[in-house]
């Protein structure tokens, strides 16, 4: 009961006119960047950053929830009609969902996406309402060396699982971590790695490598691997609406999708791409049609798309009850939330309840808004795919600086904007993952924070780390997500050598 009395209270503030406007402006943005090509939610919400500085924080976070969710429904119009998934979680419905558009049934591909999109993210919110509070009364069980414990949990996870490579994912980190010991150390008051720049006296801006890395670097990458050649877009034709037989087809993947895709995105490991592809698998083993697969079966777009969007409200989940991001876009509204001197955790329901509540109440109306938006107005989204793609990319490079330097009004953040914008597009070059680069600066100083207070507390004694039961878990799970993959490999490695050796 206390949770719904806190929901309606959440509602009760998402609904007032100005949020409801600012539900409306993220999830319209949401859905027209996330139709583009290779701009995702993370990038939308690292370009925006700058220019809610002004807002109030609930309003701004309802808006952030808005473009997330809206980015999830568009990516799918450009997997079905291009061919090119708009971000990672569409892969797979850009397989039978273009084979459809092929055939003259782009309509009911989109449909069905949108439909699965609504069902999942509703039901997922559902979820999302009742799992965080359960995760908000473990986490207040936690003194500075569990907090400690948890944010090596967190740098760990974001290192481990973003990116192809641990050694990368720890480089990009480390970076991170080095930028966030700029500034002056808060308990002896001596300047850290500032070289006589007064403006570095406050810490390099966590929203000017946001964009940085996310918005300038990103798009410069995206700009580089651009072809010049023409896309063809397949036009709708026909009916828009579902056939009884394409709804028998779809609803039960759209359940089965729901409940795979959000354990999933709250578990560390998770995100949207491991169950969008476990979606598809599940559904070809029992369709009866598997055949068609990858030739077009309306499953296979109704179950991962479903999945896709119930990941990403799972991944809310561990960020705004233990402030632990689990994918790149959770790291950015990590960023955000550092932006209005917040920290995302246990405290934040008690300290922030309307900015928590009206920000999970905005979701269930976003679903709502976004259903609405999509079905009817495909064809306006579809028209976005016209846009020149060097016009696209200046303007965001455009809108990126005049947003940076709009936050202190100094040349020096546009240095570092721009400095820090080629080296995320060299990371990005080099794959190496830059999400462990903004959790690093974010978390790093946090956890310096936590580190010395746990010391102190016990009076220098180092073990305190390991003789807390939870933070001795939390430091032990953090060791299996670096060690597992190492030691699961060099066990392979062995194995195949013995096979050449018998062979």
């Amino acid at each position: 009961m206390e949770t719904l009395a806190a929901l309606a209270a959440g509602f009760a503030v998402a609904l007032t006119p100005y949020n409801l406007m600012w539900a409306t402006i993220g999830v319209t943005v949401g859905t027209a960047i996330g139709v583009l090509p290779g701009i995702g939610p993370a990038l939308t919400v690292a370009l925006l950053l700058p220019v809610t500085y002004s807002l109030e924080p609930t309003s701004a976070f309802i808006m952030f929830a808005g473009i997330y969710y809206g980015a999830m429904y568009g990516g799918s119009t450009t997997s079905i009609l291009l061919n090119a998934p708009g971000e990672s979680g569409s892969i797979v419905t850009a397989i039978d969902g273009h084979a459809m558009a092929r055939q003259g049934r782009g309509a009911q591909a989109l449909a069905t996406a949108a439909i699965g999109s609504f069902v999942a993210g509703t039901i997922a919110t559902i979820a999302l309402t009742f799992v965080a509070p359960l995760m908000v009364r473990m986490a207040l069980l936690f003194g500075p060396a569990e907090y400690f414990a948890l944010m090596v949990l967190a740098l760990t996870t974001v290192t481990a699982v973003l990116g192809s490579s641990l050694t990368r994912g720890l480089a990009s980190l480390f970076f991170g971590l080095s930028l966030g010991l700029v500034g002056i150390d808060l308990q002896t008051g001596q300047a850290r790695l500032t070289f006589g720049i007064p403006e570095l006296l406050d810490g390099i801006d966590t929203v000017v490598v946001a964009v940085g890395l996310f918005a300038v670097g990103e798009t410069l990458y995206v700009a580089s691997r651009y072809r010049f050649e023409t896309e063809e877009i397949f036009a709708l034709k026909g009916s828009k609406w579902l056939s009884r037989e394409d709804w028998k087809r779809s609803w039960k993947p759209w359940l089965r999708g729901t409940f795979l895709g959000f354990p999933f995105g709250a578990l560390p490991a998770g995100g949207t791409e491991i169950p969008t592809f476990l979606s598809y698998l599940t559904e070809k083993r029992l369709s009866k049609h598997p055949e068609e697969f990858g030739k077009g079966a309306i499953e296979a777009v109704a179950g991962p798309e479903a999945a896709n969007n119930a990941a990403a409200a799972g991944v809310l989940a561990p960020l705004l009850s233990l402030g632990l991001p689990t994918s790149a876009t959770a790291a950015i509204m990590l960023a955000a939330f550092q932006q209005y001197g917040l920290q995302p955790g246990p405290t934040l329901f008690d300290t922030n309840p309307d900015l928590v509540w009206g920000m999970i109440a905005s979701l269930y109306i976003g679903n709502v808004l976004l259903l609405m938006l999509n079905l009817p107005m495909v064809g306006l989204w579809v028209k976005l795919l016209v846009i020149p793609r060097p016009w696209l990319y200046a303007g965001i490079l455009v809108f990126a600086t005049l947003g940076a330097y709009t936050l202190n009004n100094n040349v020096v953040d546009l240095v570092i904007l721009w400095v820090i914008g080629l080296i995320g597009f060299g990371m990005r070059v080099l794959d190496v993952p830059v999400a462990p680069c903004v959790v690093g600066l974010i978390l790093g100083p946090l956890a310096e924070q936590q580190f010395r207070r746990a010391l102190a507390i016990s009076q220098g004694d180092p073990t305190v780390f390991f003789t807390h039961p939870l933070s001795l878990s939390l430091l032990v799970i953090a060791a299996l997500l670096v060690l597992a993959p190492v030691l699961l490999r060099a066990v392979r490695n062995r194995r195949g050598d013995r096979q050449a050796v018998g062979t």
